[in-house]
């Protein structure tokens, strides 16, 4: 029997990566924006950035998955962080070079640490502890993710996009395209000095992370894991539901920014600095109108509305079944979206920075929802699921192809078909009842 003491540090070291995680991914925000600027690009082309990061998990999520089963989570953990900082030097590099081409090399990098990471975190903090609270577990440790994604897109934001604009006959200067490359290069050479800590601090964790780790029978190869996934109709299920929501979270927010900085919702107004907190936060340069990088700052209330979301979440999922909970959330998030593209303007800017609120308990409660209901093995169900975070590799593609002929305020139907679809998973969930359920009233 595992000791609680034991078990609780053992999940306060695993949370950590969350955190690390969160705040890492959220940068790709402002980074968007940014390359869209420092090397002239289409919003499409823009969005290779997170198509570089996000195709990692559709490329290494089952082999993480293989390596995990092999060598368990605790030394796959390792390996991971090492990646990380592997890329976080390709990324000093590509700065110093202004090449974007290494820019989307060092992402990929990046993802593929990250993906480890999320194939062996996201079950290990779901088993720390009893079954019973894997939901609000899981919804605890993504709220640190959200905190790290609250940070993550204002730092950004003040890093990489001082003097940056692309609205249409704008111009960068040398100094202001060098500027952002130093910010660039300054995020990430911190970045690569905190994930080092993180190396240090979880070497030191592992044998208590070990220790209360479950201990699972020996896993299958990669073309075992992925047959044992593909034959659980509740593992396919889970997946497209991962890879709808990753790509409308990422894809909204990736776009924010622009979306914000444009003519038809901020880019003319000075109305969002007289709101408490955003205004403040977003720092009024005096300059009418809201520049990029005020709106880069305004795009952590999106993620921070993710963070508050999975803090009360936590509290929700406690009281209320999480496939009600679910459906309710995803139902709102798709109203939301309608709104921005019926009514865009003003409006429009804040209604879309409040559906990170409603995206916030999406990611944990799909993942234990599908864990409780795959027939497959937990190691082949969690590596379909990171794989589908693919999602967030294609559907910003198509959000940016959208905002390209038709305007940002149109992209806004691409996510709410998918919230649409997450909402008749939710209900389908709640249909059936988990493995656990199931199996008690067979031996009964």
């Amino acid at each position: 029997m595992q000791n609680k003491a034991t078990v609780r540090a053992a999940f306060i070291a695993v949370t950590t990566l969350f955190f690390a995680w969160g705040f890492i991914t959220s940068l790709i925000d402002p980074l968007v924006a940014s390359v869209k600027g420092v090397f002239t690009l289409t919003n499409v082309q823009a969005q290779l950035s997170t198509f570089a990061f996000f195709i990692a998990y559709g490329v290494v999520s089952f082999p993480a998955a293989a390596l995990i089963a092999r060598l368990k989570p605790v030394p796959s953990i390792l390996i991971a962080l090492a990646m990380m900082v592997l890329a976080c030097l390709i990324m000093l590099g590509a700065a110093n070079v202004a090449s974007y081409t290494l820019v989307l090399v060092g992402l990929f990098v990046l993802a593929s640490g990250i993906t480890i990471l999320q194939v062996a975190a996201n079950p290990l903090a779901a088993a720390l502890g009893d079954p019973k609270g894997s939901h609000f577990r899981l919804t605890l440790s993504q709220t640190f993710n959200s905190f790290g994604t609250f940070i993550g897109p204002f730092l950004g934001a003040v890093l990489f996009l001082k003097g940056v604009e692309v609205k249409e006959g704008e111009v960068i200067t040398p100094v202001v395209r060098a500027a952002a490359l130093a910010g660039i290069d300054r995020a990430y050479f911190w970045i690569c000095g905190l994930l080092i800590l993180l190396l240090v601090f979880f070497w030191f964790s592992r044998r208590t992370v070990a220790d209360a780790a479950p201990h699972p029978a020996p896993g299958k190869g990669i073309g075992g894991l992925i047959g044992d996934a593909l034959a659980s109709k509740w593992a396919l299920f889970g997946g497209v539901a991962i890879f709808l929501y990753v790509g409308a979270e990422v894809s909204i927010g990736s776009q924010m920014a622009l979306f914000l900085n444009s003519n038809a919702i901020w880019g003319q107004s000075d109305l969002p600095f007289t709101v408490p907190l955003l205004g403040h936060a977003m720092g009024n340069d005096r300059v009418p109108g809201v520049s990029l990088q005020e709106a880069g700052k305004a795009v952590a209330f999106y993620w921070g509305g993710a963070m508050v979301g999975r803090a009360i979440g936590s509290a929700l999922l406690a009281k209320f079944e999480a496939p009600r909970l679910l459906a309710f959330f995803t139902a709102t998030a798709c109203a939301l979206c309608l709104y921005v593209f019926a009514f865009g303007g003003l409006s429009g800017g804040f209604v879309a920075l409040s559906i990170g609120l409603f995206n916030s308990i999406m990611f944990p409660v799909i993942f234990t929802l599908t864990l409780d209901r795959s027939s497959a093995s937990e190691e082949a169900t969690s590596g379909l699921l990171c794989t589908a975070i693919v999602g967030g590799a294609f559907l910003p593609l198509a959000v940016g192809a959208v905002a390209d002929k038709a305007g940002y305020v149109a992209a806004f139907m691409v996510p709410a078909a998918c919230y649409l679809v997450l909402c008749l998973f939710a209900v389908s969930a709640g249909k059936v009842a988990p493995k656990r359920e199931a199996e008690a009233l067979v031996t009964h």
